[in-house]
């Protein structure tokens, strides 16, 4: 594959991530990871480091689509910043500590750890499984804990951690408003953290291919980049005209046959 060839696969990754992000409110890590390594295994990337580097570069994409999402809630002013700070102190530090476990993990390990995490996403969407609300929000201390876990989580995965912080706002009894606003803020500094340790970890491997940084594949990062944030305002829109509850179920259904794809590889 020539490098435009490669460079418009990724435009169309961007599109397709943008789009189902702001179709189904899900982070576009979810699908972004899994194509990336598929891609990655056609161009030759070489099976040890190819979820490795799928990871880092879904991290990285997520810095700016996140800057995006951070400036449209905060106009709105739903943004939770009370909840966010405290949550961020564990955050960076569990995302830290998550590129570098994910850094430890052979590359089958990794893919089969990321098969079964869209397996339990895949069948929570179709289950439809919500926590009620059923607690209070936790001291400084507690939502920093709480935020290390998402944090190390999200790095080892590649999203921006609202698959993970939704519901548990949500079960704190958080207004659903604030919450996706407030996990949206929190997919930032996940997305630096990680993006910066992958760096750190994946900096002169010896397998990795031309145009990287580290655990990034610049190529993928820069076609991503360019066509996921527009597509997210396509999707919001597609959304309010098609019957978002069976094209869910379908998605799901997709997410099942790539989890499966990734336990019996």
């Amino acid at each position: 594959m020539t490098l435009v060839t490669v460079f418009a696969s990724y435009l169309a990754l961007g599109a397709l991530a943008g789009t189902m992000a702001g179709l189904f409110g899900i982070g576009g890590g979810l699908v972004i990871v899994p194509v990336l390594i598929f891609s990655f295994e056609i161009q030759g990337i070489s099976p040890d480091i190819s979820a490795h580097l799928a990871v880092g570069t879904s991290l990285a994409t997520i810095v700016f689509t996140s800057l995006s999402s951070i400036r449209s809630h905060h106009k709105h002013r739903a943004v939770r910043w009370d909840i966010f700070r405290p949550m961020t102190v564990g955050i960076v530090g569990g995302a830290v500590l998550g590129a570098w476990t994910a850094a430890f993990m052979s590359g089958d390990l990794l893919q089969l750890v990321i098969g079964v995490f869209v397996m339990l996403v895949a069948l929570k969407m179709l289950l439809e499984v919500n926590p009620k609300p059923g607690r209070d929000i936790p001291g400084p201390v507690g939502l920093g804990v709480v935020g290390g876990g998402v944090g190390w989580a999200s790095a080892i995965f590649g999203i921006g951690g609202g698959t993970l912080t939704v519901p548990y706002l949500s079960w704190c009894n958080v207004r659903m408003q604030n919450t996706v606003a407030t996990s949206a803020a929190c997919g930032l500094p996940i997305a630096v953290a990680g993006a910066l340790s992958n760096i750190w970890t994946g900096w002169q491997h010896p397998e990795l291919p031309e145009y990287s940084l580290g655990f990034i594949y610049m190529p993928a990062l820069l076609g991503i980049i360019l066509t996921s944030v527009f597509f997210a305002r396509f999707g919001a829109n597609l959304a309010h005209k098609l019957n978002a509850k069976v094209l869910k179920r379908i998605f799901a259904m997709v997410l099942l046959v790539v989890g499966l794809r990734f336990l019996l590889s």
